[in-house]
């Protein structure tokens, strides 16, 4: 019997596919717990529907997320921290840090999740940052240190 499935089912496949099930499985496991429903015409339609919907929505938080990363890579953080003398910090600059920067001085805000630090930032000057703001959408950023 074939088998759509609503949610991701372990050893089976994930939500969306279209599984082969032996009939005995798909009545007493997946359709009375709702795991899946039975491929018929209707329901492949719908599944086709849903997966077009799907597509544009993605497709849409990637022209989003690809038009935030235009603003974000023209702009530039300027941080001051407490250090010592020959400008090094005490302690190193921080995403946190570099992303409560950019929504105090741009107004834009990015999780510190999404900021990639190569080396620990520990020195004034300028550096690029890398923020991930998309699977495919990823950006450098100026970020200036400023020692006091």
């Amino acid at each position: 019997m074939q088998i759509i499935l609503l949610t991701d089912v372990k050893s089976l496949g994930k939500e969306g596919d279209v599984v082969k099930v032996s009939d005995g499985y798909a009545r007493n496991f997946i359709l009375p717990k709702k795991l899946g429903v039975e491929a018929t015409p209707k329901n492949m339609e719908e599944l086709n529907v849903r997966k077009a919907e799907e597509a544009q929505r993605q497709k849409e938080i990637y022209e989003e997320a690809k038009a935030f990363g235009d603003k974000l890579s023209a702009a530039s953080v300027k941080l001051s921290i407490k250090g010592g003398q020959g400008g090094r910090t005490f302690g190193a600059v921080t995403a946190k840090e570099i992303s409560a920067g950019i929504e105090e001085q741009l107004g834009y805000e990015v999780d510190k999740k999404k900021i990639v630090l190569s080396d620990n930032i520990k020195n004034a000057g300028v550096y690029n940052v890398t923020i991930k703001l998309h699977p495919k959408v990823s950006i450098e950023m100026k970020v200036e240190v400023d020692v006091i």
